[in-house]
């Protein structure tokens, strides 16, 4: 007998358009494997709706607000429904950039400089403190704190660009994260079940590797797979991808974003709920290892399970 796969898609996120993509493409890999799948968008209607629903698993194929950040992952676990992908407190951890970059400093992960923005504390004096604090050069990027897909991301040239793109940005978001910007390659890793797949670096035609480079045709991002680097490096950062997994007790499939610059690798962030769209990177990088899209999809389902946020009480106790 197949099992039921309720699939959680959209959502409220500034995500939902590629969250749909993502969900859709699952589908219709499910459904080719004989699955009975059905669907529940958050936005349409509420989570504690998902007591009406008798699915043998949840396929969480939500990202950003409320699908990558515990929200999703609380009810999924009240209401006792396996689900895929981390859970409560990782998802947390990854989507607070502070949070993670301070996980990734305590585990000696290399992670850009950086200062912290609260809107209640906010001030242009402040603001100049910090960066003669942060003993550094521009440019320097300014984002949300807790935010995917590069939206709200702005590199800024001098103090005049960081103030007005900060002041515009505490606008829609409360805590931002300023952090110097890193040049070189982009480079990008999946990590699937305490495995590492493989590196693929990115090189866009825009600034960096932003919203539009990501989920655009039309922005002919070049994707290198695998990534252009000296065999030793290769496994350095496979290594370090799969050493930040495991620091954030990550589970099932991750993403983590690396600079490599003048022979250092650096780390930016680590996405729980990676894309899987058709220009999404984890499912080129399974690809080239040989799995397949279908095989990829049932993995992640093969891997449902609740109680995850154990892996935390383990990690203390």
């Amino acid at each position: 007998m197949s099992k039921k796969i309720l699939v959680i898609l959209g959502g409220v996120s500034k995500e939902r358009e590629i969250s749909l993509k993502s969900g859709k493409a699952c589908i219709k890999a499910m459904k080719a494997m004989k699955y009975k799948v059905e669907l529940f968008d958050p936005a349409q209607q509420k989570f504690s709706n998902l007591k009406n629903f008798k699915a043998d698993i949840i396929f969480n194929a939500l990202h950003g607000k409320d699908g990558e950040d515990g929200v999703a992952q609380s009810y999924f676990e009240y209401f006792k429904i396996p689900y895929t992908h981390s859970g409560i407190l990782s998802s947390i951890n990854a989507m607070d950039k502070i949070i993670s970059k301070e996980i990734f400093k305590k585990f000696k992960i290399s992670t850009p400089k950086y200062f912290s923005i609260n809107s209640v504390k906010y001030s242009f004096s402040s603001l100049k403190k910090s960066i003669k604090n942060l003993k550094t050069t521009y440019p320097l990027i300014v984002k949300p704190s807790n935010e995917g897909s590069s939206i709200g991301v702005k590199i800024c040239k001098n103090l005049k660009e960081l103030k007005i793109n900060t002041e515009i940005l505490l606008k829609d978001y409360n805590s931002l994260i300023v952090e110097k910007f890193i040049g070189g390659q982009e480079i990008q890793v999946a990590i699937m079940d305490n495995n590492p797949l493989g590196a693929i670096e990115l090189k866009p035609k825009r600034n960096f590797y932003d919203y539009r480079a990501k989920y655009s045709k039309s922005a002919n991002t070049e994707h290198i797979m695998p990534a252009n680097l000296k065999k030793d490096k290769y496994k350095e950062i496979l290594k370090l991808a799969l050493k930040a997994h495991k620091a954030l007790k990550c589970r099932g499939i991750t993403r983590s974003d690396f600079k490599f610059e003048k022979n250092k690798f650096w780390i930016l962030e680590i996405n729980t709920q990676p894309g899987m769209t058709d220009l999404s990177l984890v499912p080129e990088i399974a690809k080239y290892k040989g799995i397949s899209f279908k095989k990829l999809v049932k993995q992640i389902i093969l891997d449902a399970s609740l109680n995850r946020w154990a892996d935390w009480l383990n990690h203390f106790y």
